[in-house]
């Protein structure tokens, strides 16, 4: 049974999810999470402005999958690895109710199966010869 979920775990649950909706998002996390990058160093692997990347960079802040930290003139952002770990844990919660459905389904089709043959097909009328 699923556990009750508040507006505040649906909330979080909606940022995260559009946060790794992007294709460049997701690829900032991964480079987040394998080491300290600068926010700098991160726009020069794209191909947008600047100010593209800190949007990009401030959406994933925002949705917690990455800290910022000033150093100098710099700013250095991580990866959260517990915040991704959530996120991993919001979609084994779904895949469970999913594979709970289907064996509600496999148990109806069997218990349908097994029920006698009269009462699960028509009967047939034979014509005279």
């Amino acid at each position: 049974m699923v556990g009750h979920v508040t507006e505040r775990d649906e909330d979080r649950a909606d940022a995260l999810f559009h946060a790794l909706a992007d294709r460049t998002r997701r690829d900032i996390v991964r480079r987040v999470l394998a080491g300290e990058h600068s926010v700098s160093a991160l726009a020069a692997a794209y191909d947008m402005s600047f100010a593209a990347v800190q949007k990009h960079v401030a959406v994933l802040e925002r949705a917690g999958l990455l800290t910022k930290r000033r150093h100098g003139r710099e700013q250095l952002a991580s990866g959260d690895v517990e915040a991704l770990r959530s996120v991993g844990a919001m979609l084994t919660e779904l895949e469970a109710v999913w594979r709970g459905r289907v064996a509600r389904i496999d148990d109806l089709l069997a218990h349908t199966a097994s029920e006698p043959e009269s009462a699960t097909t028509k009967p047939t009328t034979e014509t005279g010869a």
